[in-house]
């Protein structure tokens, strides 16, 4: 047998073993499979350097299927390349307990990259990907030689190419993915591809399934631009592949991609369904089981056997696992440099295993801000950022930035460079007005490894981020998001930046904790929170306006990781009345229960910055916070009031906003809308009078 006949051999295997998982399980999109099939052989086979028996080897490259509906295409190239995912698991596809879930999940099935559910977000996580390789390559290679790439001749731009120029490497991988129409519609895709072609990411290549249909039809019916010009002008380099099944093209032109500093996009002019009778090149392909009957003559013009189902010929699999010993070989090279590595330069390699290790370093905590009491206080926006540069200092694979808000969000990290293509080693990065783009960027520097990204911007704008921060949370991704101008508190900039229903929205999302610090020492907590959280994200929201800064014995007794705490208990016996309340509404319940006290009533205030946090301590500690008996309980929080009343029970109330704000000072809106030490006194009288009654 030839070797061409071998290699379509295998890639019908992909094709029809993908097929046939669709068609079992009755639910799936059996398209992209088919049709991208010779694209996915191409680049695992030829390109790809991995290792099935260590799928976390730190300088594999990385693979997304961004189009995540077509997971049944990962699974097969997984099962055949040896990971540890056996037949019946694609014979179990979207079935209940399977690691082949319908869309790919980070965390649950070996060799899956990332969670590639929502389209564009898989594109923006390579992006991601490629970042966090740059920079970790900027920090830790050693080279001794540069050379001007092709493209660049004349423009005074010089790039390292460490493969061929220099002798300490160790981070140095490339990001593949096969991306869809549907990725390259969506916004998030856009903001991703234009802040990579700034950049010059030139380890991005990204194959496009540019097969002209859609779940409605062609796509003529509503995308019509030019692609590849559209991409020319991000900065990527691009090239067409006329017949996406022809595989020495394919390779030809991830082979030229390769020669570029710049991202890559090759369009493969494909065929949806490819080899099905009467579905190949229609909607129906997309997402719909192809059918018995359908199946069955597609095997036939093949030649392939209709029976046995989910049939992989022998020789085909040798081939695949052929192409696997070859990769677990590369990693055992990689192992006697990093070894080299390790003898020419044993704290950057111990430094470089700290941090792919996720294990923070020694000593972390100490020194952090420690603010007195100030009944002026500060914004804990302003507090963050004297935090963040402080945490930076002792944390250095702390990175981030801000989507074109650094100044107000606080978070640009003092003496660092900006992460630009000149300068990769930067810490500081420049995301843009791309607030969708950013978040799920994030996501993929944290997937990465090596790094702790942050990203931020305005709490109303977490709308923007939505997807890519449930993604963060559904995946354990350890993503930090900064959100400031948290309330109503943003003052003249009016409803449309004012969130009301944005942290209770965000506290909906399971796994995500969000954190409200009431003052400065509680965001200095919050943010030891937030990195010592390794296994999932967290948002901390943070204040425009300055809050008061109270007085403590020390800060430890800020108690914020336990999520609330007793913040006072005023008065000569035991309290009768709780206040709770989170961020800049603590100020005025302490206010309040001062007041209150001086009228004979014993409150205690609680300040409250994380539900999350304080429903996961255990009931001894909840009830020392919130007595069974004190049923008077009154919450005060600049949003809506949804979710406040588990903590405040039914004879509780809860001040709120529930409707959208107004432009104007912020003190003048905090007093039209009801939130004064008055109106919390007025409301504590009424909650104990009907509990006299």
């Amino acid at each position: 047998m030839s070797d061409n006949d071998l290699q379509q051999r295998a890639i019908n295997t992909l094709r029809f073993l993908s097929a046939d998982a669709v068609q079992q399980a009755n639910s799936g999109h059996p398209g992209l499979p088919m049709g991208a099939a010779a694209m996915a052989y191409t680049i695992w086979t030829r390109h790809l350097r991995h290792n099935p028996r260590h799928p976390r080897w730190p300088d594999r490259d990385r693979f997304v299927l961004s189009g995540g509906h077509g997971s049944a295409l990962l699974y097969s190239l997984l099962h055949l390349t040896g990971y540890d995912l056996p037949l019946d698991e694609l014979k179990h596809f979207r079935q209940w307990g399977s690691r082949t879930p319908g869309h790919p999940e980070y965390g649950l099935t070996p060799g899956v990259e990332t969670t590639t559910g929502p389209l564009g977000q898989g594109f923006a996580n390579g992006v991601g990907f490629a970042i966090a390789e740059a920079h970790l390559a900027a920090e830790f290679n050693q080279p001794d030689g540069t050379r001007i790439n092709a493209d660049e001749r004349g423009k005074n731009i010089i790039r390292v190419h460490p493969r061929e120029s220099a002798s300490h490497i160790i981070v140095d991988h490339y990001v593949y993915a096969i991306v869809t129409d549907g990725d390259l519609m969506e916004g998030v895709a856009s903001e991703a591809a234009s802040l990579a072609g700034h950049l010059r990411l030139g380890k991005l290549i990204y194959l496009y399934d540019d097969n002209h249909i859609s779940i409605d039809g062609p796509t003529d019916l509503a995308f019509t631009e030019d692609r590849a010009k559209r991409f020319d002008a991000y900065g990527w380099h691009t090239q067409i592949v006329p017949d996406g099944n022809e595989v020495e093209a394919i390779d030809a032109a991830i082979r030229a991609a390769k020669q570029y500093s710049r991202p890559s996009l090759i369009l493969c002019c494909t065929t949806i369904g490819c080899g099905l009778p009467t579905r190949a090149g229609t909607s129906k392909a997309h997402g719909e089981p192809p059918g018995e009957e359908e199946l069955r003559i597609a095997k036939e013009k093949a030649g392939w056997p209709v029976e046995p189902k989910f049939y992989v010929p022998e020789d085909v699999l040798a081939h695949f696992r052929e192409t696997a010993a070859r990769n677990s070989q590369l990693e055992s090279e990689w192992q006697s440099r990093f070894d080299a590595y390790r003898s020419a330069f044993p704290e950057k390699a111990a430094e470089l295993e700290r941090r792919l290790s996720g294990e923070l370093p020694k000593n972390w905590e100490a020194g952090l801000p420690a603010f007195p009491a100030d009944a002026k206080g500060l914004a804990t926006r302003a507090a963050s950022g004297k935090t963040l540069n402080a945490l930076a200092a002792k944390i250095p694979e702390l990175i981030g930035g801000s989507a074109d808000l650094a100044p107000s969000n606080n978070t640009w990290l003092e003496g660092y460079p900006a992460f630009q293509a000149a300068a990769p080693q930067g810490r500081n990065f420049h995301f843009g007005a791309r607030e969708h783009g950013m978040g799920a960027i994030v996501n993929g520097m944290a997937l990465h490894g090596g790094v702790i990204p942050y990203g931020a911007t305005f709490l109303v704008f977490s709308d923007y981020m939505r997807a890519a921060i449930r993604l963060s949370a559904l995946s354990h991704i350890p993503s930090i998001w900064v959100f400031t101008h948290d309330s109503i508190g943003v003052g003249e900039d009016g409803p449309t930046h004012q969130p009301v229903e944005h942290i209770a929205a965000l506290r909906a999302i399971p796994n995500l904790v969000v954190l409200r610090p009431a003052d400065a020492n509680e965001t200095v907590a919050a943010w030891k929170v937030a990195i010592a959280r390794r296994d999932a994200p967290t948002a901390l929201i943070l204040t425009r306006q300055s809050v008061p800064t109270f007085e403590r014995f020390n800060v430890q007794t800020c108690n914020v990781e336990r999520g609330a705490y007793v913040l006072a208990d005023i008065g000569d016996k035991e309290p009768e009345l709780i206040l709770m309340a989170s961020g800049s509404e603590v100020a005025l319940i302490m206010d309040a229960g001062v007041r209150l006290a001086a009228e004979g009533i014993n409150v205690r205030v609680v300040s409250f910055p994380s539900w999350e946090l304080f429903e996961k301590q255990d009931s001894t500690y909840r009830e020392s916070v919130f007595p069974r008996r004190v049923r008077a309980r009154l919450a005060v929080e600049a949003g809506i009031a949804q979710g406040w009343e588990k903590f405040t029970g039914t004879d509780g109330a809860v001040i709120s906003i529930e409707h959208f704000g107004a432009s104007a000072p912020a003190k003048i809106l905090f007093e039209k809308f009801g939130f004064t030490v008055e109106d919390i006194i007025s409301q504590a009288r009424s909650l104990l009078n009907m509990r006299a009654d």
